[in-house]
């Protein structure tokens, strides 16, 4: 029998990044993935600012700028060419400390997460091992089933079993667990291709809103567009996949020579969450839990998002530092925030696909009208995560804590993982023994001295002497450090 603290089963993004954190904080990871390798073509497209700022947490901030590039700008144009309304993205920077949009080769993601795996002795990883069943023992204790390659069966008993095993989640199934339907179901055909000349590729990331064939133009990774078609009611998902309607489709995009087309495939666009993510010591996250089309580029992302808030709640928990109550709040924080972001998607979704000839013309001169009008939309606020691990009755509670950068250095890497109390002054901050908090500092000492004029802005800001952030890098709460320390504390459930 293999004994460890967390199995998680799925090693993509999601499991990866999840492996990482925990592995990180040195607890014993066991990995375990149906495939043997990393899938060699890309599928998702697309992070934002905040998850930049996971990879530069795990230390490979230099590995995703190197597979990815801005995007500049997001347009919605209608059959004529003609522009509804554009998002511009590429100059700006967000709260997290990064430009707000990404386009990325996921494989190569992939490859740079597992690598930096093997930084960690305590992290196990099984390629061509699948997930059969599992069992919830009185101890607490869960006991599952992998098989190998080969298929011989073997035993895991784990404290926590996390289930980063994709749409189909055979976790998820294990469990008996339903889904929220939001009755988006579109069947498209995604096109990704290597560019041969970039030149003549569109610079930036569009939605053609015609009718006829709504269609998704969009950048990917260095070298890489991707191309999505809308397929309508009556037609017959399996005959887009022919060579020759493809080529039809893109004609008007590629020429002889421009790309070389690597992969073709139809997804259902579906917007759906499960009614449950944790089961006493079994978890769901990414597409376990939660779909959502593409039309926001927040897959992958919500995604992340789970990881990231259930790792730290597990490191609390795993040390003892928490009690298990504290994974309540998983479901709670995440679920709305993805409530949200697939709504959101699904709205932008139903505006582009719009196949009524008639209704097209309505939505194209509202559009047009209010973008001469100069009412053109800015990009919708990140929502605010649910209720859960916060300060009671704190505005600033549950919003991103802002990375600055001093120089060519970032916060977060002066800083570092875990929980951080920030105080004005030392006095603030004396006598504070928490050992659940990993930096407490005060704007006075020398670690933070060259952040210290945006910091000391920021708490003026919030009106308050001290800020406790926690390990997601969203803000737990504002007041007295003192305050703040119980406070956290308090919601760990010790």
């Amino acid at each position: 029998m293999i004994r460890t603290d967390v199995l998680i089963v799925g090693l993509g993004p999601v499991g990866a990044t999840l492996a990482n954190l925990l592995g990180r904080e040195g607890f014993r990871v066991l990995a375990v993935e149906k495939d043997t390798a990393v899938y060699p073509l890309p599928r998702a497209a697309h992070f934002d600012a905040e998850i930049m700022r996971v990879w530069q947490g795990l230390g490979l901030l230099k590995e995703a700028m190197a597979i990815s590039r801005r995007a500049p700008a997001y347009e919605f144009r209608n059959a004529k060419g003609d522009i509804l309304l554009r998002y511009e993205l590429g100059e700006v920077i967000v709260a997290s400390g990064f430009a707000p949009s990404w386009m990325f080769n996921q494989p190569d993601l992939e490859r740079a997460l597992r690598a930096k795996l093997k930084d960690y002795s305590n992290v196990d990883t099984r390629l061509g091992a699948r997930f059969e069943s599992l069992e919830l023992k009185a101890s607490g204790k869960v006991h599952t089933t992998i098989t190998d390659a080969a298929g011989k069966p073997e035993t895991v008993e784990a404290r926590y079993v996390v289930g980063c095993d994709g749409a189909s989640s055979p976790v998820r199934k294990a469990l008996g667990i339903g889904h929220f339907d939001y009755g988006f179901d579109e069947p498209w055909l995604v096109i990704d291709a290597q560019v041969k000349r970039p030149e003549r590729m569109p610079d930036t990331n569009l939605q053609i809103c015609d009718p006829i064939r709504p269609t998704t133009c969009v950048l990917m990774g260095p070298g890489r567009h991707r191309w999505e078609f809308m397929i309508r009611p009556g037609e017959d998902p399996q005959s887009f996949l022919d060579d020759r309607r493809i080529a039809e489709l893109l004609k008007p995009w590629i020429k002889d020579g421009d790309a070389e087309i690597d992969r073709k495939a139809v997804y259902r666009f579906h917007g759906l969450v499960a009614n449950e993510w944790r089961r006493g010591r079994v978890i769901l996250a990414g597409d376990a839990a939660h779909q959502t089309p593409p039309f926001a580029g927040q897959g992958m992302c919500s995604g992340i998002r789970d990881a990231v808030n259930l790792a730290w709640k597990l490191a609390h928990v795993l040390r003892g530092e928490a009690g298990e109550t504290l994974l309540d709040t998983y479901q709670t924080e995440r679920e709305p925030h993805v409530r949200a972001v697939t709504e959101t998607a699904i709205a932008m979704g139903r505006v582009v696909c719009i196949a009524d000839p008639e209704a097209a013309a309505q939505r194209d001169a509202a559009m047009l009208a209010a973008r001469a009008a100069g009412q053109q939309p800015v990009p919708p606020p990140d929502p605010q995560i649910g209720p859960g691990a916060f300060m009671a009755n704190d505005k600033r509670a549950g919003t991103i804590f802002p990375q600055d950068k001093a120089g060519d250095t970032y916060l977060d890497d002066i800083l570092g993982p875990g929980a951080w109390l920030i105080a004005r002054r030392a006095s603030d901050v004396s006598g504070i023994n928490n050992a659940s908090i990993a930096r407490i500092e005060s704007l006075d000492g020398a670690t933070v001295k060259p952040f210290a004029p945006k910091l000391t802005a920021l708490l003026h800001g919030y009106k308050s002497d001290a800020v406790l952030v926690r390990p997601d890098r969203y803000v737990f709460g504002t007041g007295s450090a003192r305050d703040l320390s119980n406070a956290y504390a308090v919601a760990l459930g010790v």
